[in-house]
């Protein structure tokens, strides 16, 4: 059965989508961008600052879950320029130093907002 999920702690849907959705054992979480989640305010600077504002989304979503970090095991990262990929594996890195989950990292034309990095994941309540 579908359940949507949604908490505050993460920034609100800028469309028509739902912040996650859990189906069985699965949580799928629709991409996060640098969004402050308690002003609602896009940050578009410096890469790694946005990379550590969407990771700190997507933990959001998952501690609204009791799940962690250790329990994603598909991530896919879209950027607006490859020139940032180093900066962003950088911040990435920290949040997974072991057993890291298979992923996609994707160079497209834009992002919403003006952002220039998106995160999606899939988590497993029983990883």
């Amino acid at each position: 059965m579908k359940q949507i999920i949604h908490t505050d702690h993460a920034p609100k849907a800028v469309g028509p989508y739902s912040q996650a959705v859990r189906m069985g054992d699965y949580l799928f979480c629709s991409g996060q961008i640098s969004i402050d989640p308690k002003t609602q305010e896009v940050f578009t600077g410096d890469i790694k600052v946005q990379t550590e504002m969407v990771l700190s989304n997507i933990d959001a979503l998952l501690k609204s879950q009791n799940l962690k970090f250790s329990n994603i095991v598909k991530t896919t990262i879209f950027l607006t320029s490859m020139s940032d990929f180093a900066a962003v594996n950088e911040i990435y890195a920290k949040r997974f130093s072991e057993n890291p989950p298979a992923r996609s990292t994707v160079q497209v034309a834009g992002l919403p907002k003006g952002v220039n990095v998106e995160i999606e994941i899939i988590a497993n309540y029983s990883a």
